[in-house]
Formats: C-alpha cells, structure tokens, sequence
C-alpha cells in the first residue's frame, strides 16, 4: 500500500505518495539473514525504487504505517 508520511497531502493533486506499507515473509537484510515475517515500511515514490532497506517487521500494517510518519514526519 503506499502511503504519504504527512497525511495533509493526501488530497493535494500535486502531491505523491512517499511511503510504501507491504507484507513480506522472505525478505532478506543486508548480512544475508531473513527478517522475521510481517509488516514493513520504506520511503518510495511510486515507480521508483526505495531510498534504503525496509524497517519492520511490525504486526500490523497501521502499525507500519504510524512507525513511518513518526520516523519521517515526527508526529
């Protein structure tokens, strides 16, 4: 699901979202080893590729979600 880190601009035309929420199960950190499953979020603008690694898991995608506007918007 993609998402915008200040939910203000979800209704501005002009504006893109800039998080994306997903599920994953395989998803492999950068020594090698396998995340546990679950929810994780990342700053990407649709069709472009993430900025950085995938922070998570979380349960719950709201809670991926509510992570990455803390994280990026400070709220």
């Amino acid at each position: 699901m993609q998402a915008y880190s200040d939910p203000s601009k979800e209704h501005d035309e002009h504006s893109l979202p800039d998080l994306e929420i997903f599920y994953a199960d395989d998803l492999v950190d950068y020594d090698g080893e396998l995340f546990a499953p679950g929810y994780f979020h990342w700053v990407c603008f649709p069709a472009c590729l993430p900025n950085d690694y995938p922070i998570g898991p979380f349960d719950t995608a709201e809670e991926a979600l509510a992570d990455a506007r803390e994280l990026y918007n400070g709220d």
